[in-house]
Protein backbone atom coordinates (compact mmCIF):
# COMPACT_ATOMS: atom_id res chain seq x y z
CA UNK A 1 0.00 0.00 0.00
CA UNK A 2 1.10 3.40 -0.99
CA UNK A 3 0.24 6.26 1.32
CA UNK A 4 0.06 9.46 -0.57
CA UNK A 5 -1.57 12.14 1.60
CA UNK A 6 -1.94 12.81 5.62
CA UNK A 7 -5.71 12.61 5.35
CA UNK A 8 -5.10 8.53 3.93
CA UNK A 9 -2.75 7.74 5.99
CA UNK A 10 -5.09 9.37 9.34
CA UNK A 11 -8.13 7.38 7.81
CA UNK A 12 -5.93 3.77 7.42
CA UNK A 13 -4.65 4.79 10.76
CA UNK A 14 -7.41 5.28 12.91
CA UNK A 15 -9.18 2.28 11.29
CA UNK A 16 -6.30 -0.01 12.53
CA UNK A 17 -7.05 1.14 16.04
CA UNK A 18 -7.51 -1.44 18.72
CA UNK A 19 -7.15 0.62 22.07
CA UNK A 20 -10.59 2.25 22.36
CA UNK A 21 -12.38 -0.45 21.18
CA UNK A 22 -11.25 -2.63 23.24
CA UNK A 23 -12.29 -0.49 26.33
CA UNK A 24 -15.46 0.17 24.65
CA UNK A 25 -15.82 -3.31 25.00
CA UNK A 26 -14.60 -4.00 28.47
CA UNK A 27 -16.84 -0.63 29.35
CA UNK A 28 -19.87 -0.10 27.16
CA UNK A 29 -21.49 1.86 29.13
CA UNK A 30 -18.88 4.84 29.43
CA UNK A 31 -20.11 8.03 28.63
CA UNK A 32 -18.64 9.39 25.18
CA UNK A 33 -17.06 12.55 26.62
CA UNK A 34 -15.43 10.03 29.21
CA UNK A 35 -14.01 7.79 25.98
CA UNK A 36 -13.18 10.41 24.04
CA UNK A 37 -10.80 11.64 27.28
CA UNK A 38 -9.10 8.22 27.61
CA UNK A 39 -8.48 7.71 24.00
CA UNK A 40 -6.96 11.47 23.91
CA UNK A 41 -4.98 10.36 27.54
CA UNK A 42 -4.00 6.92 25.77
CA UNK A 43 -2.59 8.63 22.51
CA UNK A 44 -1.09 11.06 24.62
CA UNK A 45 0.84 8.57 26.43
CA UNK A 46 1.87 6.81 23.46
CA UNK A 47 3.51 9.65 22.40
CA UNK A 48 6.51 7.94 24.71
CA UNK A 49 7.22 6.24 21.63
CA UNK A 50 9.18 8.88 20.80
CA UNK A 51 11.48 8.21 23.55
CA UNK A 52 11.87 4.95 22.04
CA UNK A 53 13.60 6.67 19.02
CA UNK A 54 15.99 8.74 20.99
CA UNK A 55 16.60 5.47 22.10
CA UNK A 56 17.90 3.85 18.83
CA UNK A 57 19.69 7.39 17.60
CA UNK A 58 21.86 7.26 21.46
CA UNK A 59 22.45 3.67 20.49
CA UNK A 60 24.10 4.83 17.57
CA UNK A 61 26.14 7.38 19.21
CA UNK A 62 27.35 4.65 21.61
CA UNK A 63 27.26 1.55 20.30
CA UNK A 64 28.66 2.10 16.41
CA UNK A 65 30.12 5.20 16.76
CA UNK A 66 28.00 7.60 14.76
CA UNK A 67 27.70 5.06 12.23
CA UNK A 68 23.91 4.88 10.69
CA UNK A 69 23.34 1.29 10.01
CA UNK A 70 20.70 0.22 7.76
CA UNK A 71 19.51 -2.44 10.69
CA UNK A 72 19.46 1.06 13.04
CA UNK A 73 17.26 3.06 9.90
CA UNK A 74 14.79 0.48 9.86
CA UNK A 75 14.37 0.43 13.91
CA UNK A 76 14.27 4.65 13.86
CA UNK A 77 11.31 4.05 10.96
CA UNK A 78 9.45 1.79 13.22
CA UNK A 79 9.53 4.26 16.21
CA UNK A 80 8.88 6.75 13.43
CA UNK A 81 5.59 5.14 12.51
CA UNK A 82 4.57 4.11 15.86
CA UNK A 83 4.71 7.90 16.74
CA UNK A 84 3.16 9.06 13.73
CA UNK A 85 0.42 6.43 14.15
CA UNK A 86 -0.08 7.84 17.78
CA UNK A 87 -0.22 11.19 16.19
CA UNK A 88 -2.70 10.54 13.95
CA UNK A 89 -4.94 9.19 16.18
CA UNK A 90 -4.43 11.79 18.85
CA UNK A 91 -5.24 14.44 16.21
CA UNK A 92 -8.30 12.37 15.27
CA UNK A 93 -9.69 12.36 18.73
CA UNK A 94 -9.57 16.13 19.08
CA UNK A 95 -11.05 16.37 15.43
CA UNK A 96 -7.99 17.80 14.10
CA UNK A 97 -6.80 16.20 10.25
CA UNK A 98 -3.17 15.46 9.66
CA UNK A 99 -3.20 18.02 6.75
CA UNK A 100 -4.39 20.05 8.78
CA UNK A 101 -1.29 19.90 11.70
CA UNK A 102 1.10 20.09 9.10
CA UNK A 103 -0.04 23.09 7.46
CA UNK A 104 -0.15 24.42 10.72
CA UNK A 105 3.58 23.82 11.75
CA UNK A 106 5.15 24.82 8.29
CA UNK A 107 3.15 28.28 8.15
CA UNK A 108 4.03 28.79 11.67
CA UNK A 109 8.19 27.83 10.63
CA UNK A 110 7.53 30.11 7.61
CA UNK A 111 6.29 32.56 9.50
CA UNK A 112 9.25 32.75 11.93
CA UNK A 113 11.34 32.52 9.34
CA UNK A 114 9.60 35.68 7.76
CA UNK A 115 10.06 37.23 11.56
CA UNK A 116 13.68 36.20 12.20
CA UNK A 117 12.35 34.41 15.30
CA UNK A 118 13.06 30.40 14.56
CA UNK A 119 16.35 29.86 16.69
CA UNK A 120 14.46 31.93 19.85
CA UNK A 121 12.51 30.37 22.31
CA UNK A 122 8.92 29.59 23.77
CA UNK A 123 5.88 28.29 21.90
CA UNK A 124 4.82 31.90 20.54
CA UNK A 125 7.71 33.68 19.74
Amino acid sequence: MQITTFNEYQTEAVSLRISLNKIIEKYPDLPEEILKLIGISYDGLGLGEAGEAQGKIKKIIRDNGGTITDEAREAIKAELGDILWYIASLSQNLGISLEEVATYNIEKLIDRTNRGVRHGSGDYR
